[in-house]
């Protein structure tokens, strides 16, 4: 099994030592959950000025988040460009300009193992390019489902399901690292865990991750490494900030994370993306 390799230490600096007239921006790509959603899962107050002020200076906005096409298409219905599925998918003005899947056999082997799992409680969404799917319908597992799926199918047996597979998105009920070095560890084959939130791993093709999705957009948008910023909180972020000169930790991000970025910025709670724009905007 393949995991992430992780990137020099770097000095993590505030966001505030960064000299804006220093720096051309011309992309940021913004986690959601943790990172530029408030604790409540909601877009900041201000959220619509900042990207007003992007729009009218040429610079485009991007979410990257382990959600759905369709579910950030939902959040973000004026935006053309998105990172879904952790990576997996990348649209640039409305049209797919990536997609890297993960091998059904290894999709088969995920289903399997975690029914066999009978001493944690798990909820499984296998998701396809055309929809996401889920055999488990009890009123709590769907709760959590439809915050990230709003294109959900119900089905009787997800292994009988047709589709290209992006990922098998894992909702451990108590803890998603229980998950990863457990039962996903006897999974054979070609495929990358990640932890994407405190109850949820997925499984995916090891290309497939948000910094390969970012390299990719990068090529189609025409801007570098030095005219991106990426704000991120938790580790299905570490690659995506590495493509970014400007890359920004949460205050209240994984240990890793802020090891990984270059610079640290204020808590989602205080609304830190939306502070480090407004500095970088002049």
């Amino acid at each position: 099994m393949n995991s992430p390799l992780l990137a020099p230490e770097l000095e993590t600096k505030t966001w505030s030592s960064i000299d804006p007239a220093a720096h051309e921006v011309r992309v940021v790509v913004c986690d959601m959950d943790g990172t530029l959603l408030t604790p409540a899962g909601d877009l900041p107050e201000g959220f619509a000025a900042m990207r007003q002020a992007l729009r009218e200076r040429g610079i485009a906005f991007v979410p990257a988040s382990g959600r759905q096409l369709a579910t950030l298409r939902r959040m973000f219905p004026e935006e053309t460009t998105f990172i879904p599925e952790n990576g997996g998918l990348v649209i640039h003005e409305g049209e797919q300009v990536a997609s890297t899947l993960l091998d059904p056999a290894v999709a088969l082997d995920v289903i399997s193992r975690a029914r066999a799992a009978t001493d944690v409680e798990l909820g499984l969404v296998l998701c396809g390019v055309q929809t996401a799917y889920i055999e488990r319908t009890d009123p709590e597992f769907v709760a959590e489902v439809d915050k990230y799926y709003a294109r959900l199918e119900v089905v009787e047996d997800l292994a009988a399901v047709r589709d290209d597979f992006l990922k098998v998105a894992v909702y451990d009920f108590e803890d998603a690292r229980r998950a990863a070095s457990g039962f996903l560890t006897e999974v054979t084959g070609h495929y990358l865990t990640v932890v994407s939130g405190r109850h949820w791993v997925d499984v995916m093709n090891p290309e497939a991750t948000k910094g390969a999705g970012l390299r990719e957009l990068q090529r189609a948008l025409g801007v570098s490494r030095e005219q991106t910023v990426v704000f991120g909180d938790y580790l299905n972020d570490l690659e995506m900030l590495d493509e970014a000169e400007l890359s920004f930790a949460m205050a209240n991000a994984h240990p890793t994370v802020v090891e990984r970025a270059r610079y640290l910025a204020p808590s989602n709670a205080e609304h830190g993306v939306l502070a480090v724009m407004e500095h970088l905007l002049g």
